[in-house]
């Protein structure tokens, strides 16, 4: 029973982490408690959304399963955003859970090199500073040269009910109680934090009449860069989904019974995600709202029953009943499963390096919900992440670092790693401070080197985006070389696709990136580029609408890399420093970094105090 990598945990950080550590070479366990429910989607029915589907792109570009997974059990795809600029657009997916939870289990269980055993893990295994195996509850011993734990909500999880609590990890399963006292026993800071679930209805008893219908886009996109997208968007099947209200009957139902809601009343402790609040809390922070979106979504394929986004609840069962029946459409609705909340332990982020691996305990990786973070996106990139480090620390290898300028991964494992979390994180748009460069259509471009590099990633999928990007060049080439003179022959083209007139001589970017400028103009400015298909035409559009924002982002990147040489003087007063938080000056204070590349380093510090800090010093060179 010895294996390079055992992984505890077959949720989709826990797939992501085997599928990559076997897909490389290694010799993998992947310990789960319930073999049918590898790839269980716990939660809502759906994979991706804003900033979401980002990690999903990424972590599809470098190899992984998750994309291929969605695109195959998907039910419905869009584009959120698709009004507003490409660098916020997210793709989001409704799956069938139950096909998405089958072809993720066999997918595990047909891949070479890596063997699946339906146990829990009781403890780990320990020879001094570092992690050696695991213990299982049938007193099974297993020794890993690496162990990467994805435990999901079920260290020590508590369900809560109205009054009504009991252990579990996931409703109806047991929740992994020891296993929390060995990562505690080696000095790792642990919280506690909570999550929660909306109820399930059949659909039969649902009148979809009464709502609003949200339909698929009516030319479907693929999650996986490796799905055939002309193919896929014909063959694709769609459902639609539904949207619905809240009324005043339903919050003053709410409101009647906040005295009997586990969240208000103490006998929830954890920290909930600030922005996916429960139907209660949102009442009870929102009072002025009249009503709230609820989006009712199919399951499955076979639409046999619901999910109710934006009703999380742990409210009793009967008050539960009742708002679910003040919901118009909803009247004679019948609950198959109630709305949860649960608790659970977590591992402070910081304790981990940028690898996954913890600081304190050698060949110890964490990945997950464990980190402190929520949603299956978040937790199926750091899965693949820490399989790939566990890797290539056992071959002697650099650890594999994305960093902020390269994915949205990087952003969000740098986030975690150096300034924590002390509620469920997710990931936003917002976070990603050079966004402009992250784009979702671009992760194949971007990563897909790193991917084929690391043995993830097949020669046809590397060739595929080497050829993509061979041709966004040569048509942004095309561009870049088109000049236009405000000749009379030029104003009058431009009057005939409905575009303003120029007085100057500009570029073709130059015009392309007004923004009244479309996709359908662009062979008509340009008919060379009519020889290339409407998806590399509309990553050319992109390239040259955003092509300034973009040069500039890039330079600040390097500035950046630049300045992290700089020396910080040693009598340097960091309180003078204009537009530092007085949390960065204390940090600066406490550990008097002696460069800004120590500075960056430091738990917390964000690129903007750098650049601002190498500003300062400048200035102080200056006036001495």
């Amino acid at each position: 029973m010895k294996y390079d990598v055992i992984v505890v945990g077959g949720g989709h950080a826990g797939i992501e982490a085997s599928l990559s550590a076997a897909r490389m070479g290694k010799r993998t366990l992947l310990i789960t408690m319930l073999a049918e429910n590898v790839g269980a989607t716990s939660c809502n029915p759906a994979i991706g959304g804003l900033a979401k589907g980002h990690l999903v792109r990424e972590l599809d570009a470098l190899g992984g399963e998750m994309g291929l997974i969605t695109d195959e059990a998907g039910i419905q795809f869009r584009i959120l955003n698709a009004t507003k600029g490409p660098a916020v657009r997210g793709s989001r997916a409704q799956i069938d859970m139950d096909r998405y939870r089958i072809i993720a289990r066999n997918t595990v269980l047909s891949t070479s090199n890596l063997e699946l055993v339906q146990e829990t893990a009781e403890s780990l295994i320990f020879e001094d500073d570092k992690v050696i195996g695991v213990v299982t509850d049938l007193f099974n011993r297993y020794e890993g040269a690496r162990v990467i734990v994805t435990t999901g909500t079920f260290l020590k999880g508590v369900v809560h009910v109205g009054e009504a609590t009991k252990s579990s990890g996931r409703f109806g399963e047991f929740s992994a109680e020891n296993l929390s006292r060995s990562l505690q026993e080696k000095g790792l800071r642990m919280g506690r934090l909570k999550t929660g679930t909306c109820p399930r209805i059949d659909s039969s008893s649902i009148d979809f009449s009464v709502m609003e219908e949200q339909a698929g886009d009516a030319v479907p996109s693929p999650f996986s860069f490796r799905t055939p997208r002309e193919q896929f968007a014909k063959t694709k099947q769609q459902l639609p989904c539904y949207i619905a209200y809240t009324n005043t009957t339903t919050h003053e139902i709410i409101e009647e019974n906040f005295h009997r809601a586990p969240l208000f009343t103490g006998q929830i402790e954890g920290v909930g995600p600030r922005y996916c609040p429960s139907i209660e809390d949102k009442i009870n922070r929102f009072r002025d709202k009249e009503r709230h979106h609820l989006f009712i979504e199919p399951q499955t394929s076979d639409n046999s029953e619901c999910y109710i986004n934006g009703m999380s609840t742990s409210l009793p069962p009967d008050v539960q009943q009742k708002m679910v029946h003040s919901i118009r459409g909803m009247e004679q609705a019948k609950i198959v499963r109630y709305g949860y909340a649960i608790e659970y332990d977590y591992v402070d982020p910081t304790e981990l390096l940028h690898t996954l691996e913890t600081k304190k305990v050698k060949n110890l990786y964490l990945a997950g919900q464990i980190n402190g973070t929520t949603g299956y996106e978040e937790a199926a990139a750091q899965g693949l992440m820490a399989g790939i480090n566990a890797v290539r620390s056992l071959n002697n290898e650099e650890p594999f670092i994305l960093r902020r300028d390269e994915a949205y991964i990087g952003v969000m494992i740098d986030d975690l790693v150096t300034k924590g979390t002390k509620e469920p994180y997710r990931m936003f748009t917002s976070r990603a401070e050079y966004r402009l460069l992250l784009r979702e259509e671009s992760a194949d471009v971007r990563l897909s080197p790193y991917g084929y590099a690391l043995g993830l990633l097949n020669e046809h999928a590397y060739n595929a985006a080497q050829q993509k990007k061979k041709q966004i060049d040569e048509g942004f080439r095309l561009l870049q070389k088109m000049e236009l003179t405000p000749s009379k022959d030029v104003i009058a083209f431009l009057e005939s696709i409905g575009e303003e007139k120029i007085t100057d001589k500009v570029t073709a970017p130059q015009i392309i990136a007004r923004k009244s400028f479309t996709l359908e103009k662009l062979t008509q400015l340009v008919p060379e580029l009519a020889r290339y298909d409407t998806y590399i035409q509309n990553e050319i559009l992109v390239e040259a609408k955003y092509e300034r924002y973009v040069q500039k982002q890039q330079d600040d990147i390097e500035r950046l890399k630049k300045c992290l040489h700089v020396k910080i003087p040693p009598d340097f007063d960091f309180r003078t420093v204009k537009g530092l938080s007085h949390e960065m000056i204390e940090k600066f204070e406490h550990f008097n970094p002696p460069t800004l590349q120590a500075a960056s380093q430091i738990s917390g510090v964000t690129p903007a105090a750098i650049e601002i800090l190498q500003i300062y010093i400048k200035m102080k060179k200056g006036v001495s």
